[in-house]
């Protein structure tokens, strides 16, 4: 089957239709456009996108992959920031696959704001976030959506492997603390350049998170989190002096660390987010 034939976007309607709108992509916002229907294909794929699954998509630029998680799901809801990108696609969507556009609900806002979303909740996020700001995104809306059980992000490569890493890992660090606060996560497949316009200087990734219960503390999310980004902000010191303006002293940080099993000569990259929560339950 080809892009023609089905509604999906090819290379030469990506073009033809930001000519049409006059959108030039922004590095400022990070955009590179998907125009390779088998890549958006592969990646409803690999998000096991069901029939009943109501998925929300952030930054959806021209559709490419808006149209490819249409076929497969039950509705689709994308966040978009642009201005012209948000006002064009729903007539993408009607133009191309009318049958399915009363499943399709857009959102035109900054996805680090949104709070709530039309229709039913949503159980998959699928989204090709722009490299500037996808860990931000990711967490909040892992964050705000407790119903999103499946995700599925195309990043930068890089970002790919800092969210997958696991402890001991050199990449290791606070997005991969905090993503496994909400997730088993893990790389999902590398994705070449040419099948995005422009081409980026960078390779991408992609990266599944499937939810799991989160790690049983009496910390809060919040108290948790930021022991975490005390023990990442100086990486080479150890947990004992890393976390000291945290707790309050080197000492009360380390009885912190002694209570919660931990060596207070360990560093960051070496603990689960399990380790983090005990310590987080021990702040004075």
């Amino acid at each position: 089957m080809t892009s023609e034939d089905d509604g999906l976007l090819g290379p030469a309607d990506v073009r033809e239709l930001a000519a049409a709108l006059g959108v030039r992509p922004t590095k400022q916002r990070g955009q590179n456009f998907v125009i390779d229907a088998n890549t958006v294909r592969r990646i409803v794929r690999t998000a096991e996108v069901k029939p009943d699954d109501t998925v929300v998509e952030v930054g959806p630029g021209l559709g490419s992959l808006t149209l490819a998680l249409l076929e497969a799901a039950d509705r689709v809801t994308a966040i978009e920031i642009d201005d012209v990108l948000a006002a064009a696609l729903p007539a993408t969507v009607a133009a191309r696959m009318p049958a399915r556009a009363d499943r399709f609900a857009l959102v035109h806002a900054d996805a680090m704001t949104v709070t709530e979303l039309p229709g039913p909740p949503p159980t998959a996020l699928v989204a090709n976030l722009p490299y500037n700001v996808a860990v931000p995104v990711l967490l909040h809306m892992l964050a705000t959506f407790p119903t999103i059980e499946r995700t599925l992000v195309m990043v930068q490569s890089e970002v790919a492997d800092r969210l997958a890493a696991g402890p001991g890992s050199k990449v290791y660090g606070v997005p991969s603390v905090k993503a496994r606060w909400y997730a088993d996560v893990k790389r999902a497949g590398a994705i070449g350049r040419t099948v995005f316009w422009p081409a980026p200087n960078v390779d991408s990734g992609l990266v599944s998170l499937v939810r799991r219960e989160p790690p049983r503390t009496t910390a809060s999310r919040k108290d948790v989190f930021a022991a975490v980004d005390a023990a990442f902000a100086q990486r080479r010191k150890t947990l004992r002096a890393a976390l000291a303006g945290w707790a309050g002293s080197a000492a009360a940080a380390e009885a912190a660390l002694v209570a919660a099993g931990v060596s207070p000569q360990a560093r960051g990259e070496s603990l689960t987010v399990e380790e983090f929560a005990a310590i987080a339950e021990h702040k004075p």
